[in-house]
């Protein structure tokens, strides 16, 4: 019986080549994209849009596995682990979108990524996974990442309300205060490492046959992480790049982009995470990444952008005369993670009518943004 397993799992096709071959497709088609006409590069650029999104959900199944290994092995809360560790790799996106275009002067592109994400984390990808499967939530792991967020929040609306202005000294603090708050969740997670784990495990560790797991090794998890990682970032651009060239095609405004087809692209790797998440039963891990990352898109992503190029408040969008951001994106922030945070604070769980509100919310904002 062994002897057959064996045999059987020599014959069986690595998954991993898979990967491999879809990354040289992915570089081939890249350079063929750079290179060929106009008209070739729409078929391109869609072909490009997929394979994106395969890798996204590769890199994602991998980030997951590895994040959840390291919250096991040191008994660490997983909604913790995933307000640090995976919310920093989610992030990766927003981080190279929002600096590149501040490098360019495209600083529309750099505050739209930022906020739009923000939303787009909690009103589309957080309300997809309470609609499918709200659960209970430990309150405590979530006060400090919650606190962080809208500390951060009110200062950043500070700033665009009194000053309207963006200055290389707020892009200092914002940075600052990402180091602060990746500081205290290091601290919190040595003080939880003797500590019985918060959260156990949905399974019973065990596989189909009935045999139980093996503990993946450190270093495989480190490596999940790092290569996931990888993958999300490399996946997120291919379908960032080329999901705006395919939008542009269609005629949609450059204004509208940077809040909805860049800030969706780059929020997929939450997306993914998220989705990962709740078919391997980390609801919690899922959570955490999602406020860890609207945390690093005011404080990192933001912070980047900001220090390389200060700028103003974009005010392409007017509404009543008045700049619409203003009125209806920076308000849109507070509203959603106020819905999304207090229930689980207040009550310790979550519910799907937050997933359903928060979805309408996110419907009626995309029809503002594309039709006022």
């Amino acid at each position: 019986m062994s002897e057959t397993k064996a045999a059987a799992a020599k014959s069986k096709f690595d998954p991993n080549l898979i990967l491999v071959f879809v990354l040289l497709f992915g570089g081939l088609g890249s350079f063929l994209y750079n290179n060929m006409t106009d008209v070739t590069a729409t078929w391109m650029a869609i072909l490009l849009f997929v394979i994106g999104l395969v890798l996204l959900i590769k890199g994602g199944d991998w980030f997951v596995d590895g994040a959840a290994t390291i919250a096991e092995r040191f008994k660490v809360p997983e909604i913790l682990i995933g307000a640090t560790v995976v919310s920093i790799g989610t992030t990766l996106p927003e981080v190279m979108v929002s600096a590149q275009a501040a490098a360019k002067g495209n600083s529309g592109i750099s505050y739209g990524n930022a906020i739009g994400s923000i939303i787009c984390n909690v009103s589309l990808i957080a309300a997809i996974t309470l609609a499918v499967k709200p659960a209970k939530v430990d309150k405590k792991p979530l006060r400090i990442p919650v606190i962080f967020f809208f500390v951060a929040a009110v200062f950043y609306a500070a700033n665009a309300y009194l000053f309207g202005h963006f200055s290389r000294v707020t892009g200092a603090i914002l940075l600052c205060t990402f180091i602060g708050y990746m500081i205290v969740n290091v601290k919190q997670a040595l003080s939880k490492k003797n500590e019985p784990a918060a959260e156990a495990s949905d399974g019973d560790g065990a596989d189909d046959d009935g045999e139980k797991k093996k503990p993946m090794p450190m270093w495989q998890a480190i490596l999940f992480l790092i290569v996931g990682a990888a993958v999300i970032a490399f996946g997120a651009t291919l379908l960032v790049d080329n999901g705006t060239i395919i939008a542009g095609k269609l005629g949609v405004p450059d204004s509208v982009i940077a809040v909805t087809v860049v800030a969706l692209g780059t929020s997929l790797p939450e997306l993914v995470t998220a989705v990962t998440s709740l078919i391997k039963g980390k609801g919690a891990l899922s959570l955490g990444n999602i406020i860890g990352a609207n945390i690093f898109n005011l404080v990192l992503v933001s912070g980047i952008a900001i220090t390389i190029r200060p700028f103003d408040v974009p005010s392409e969008k007017l509404l009543a005369g008045m700049n619409a951001s203003l009125l209806v994106d920076i308000p849109m922030v507070f509203l959603v993670m106020l819905i999304l945070t207090v229930p689980p604070l207040v009550k310790g769980r979550l519910y799907r009518l937050q997933g359903i509100a928060l979805l309408l919310l996110y419907a009626a904002y995309c029809v503002f943004q594309f039709v006022f």
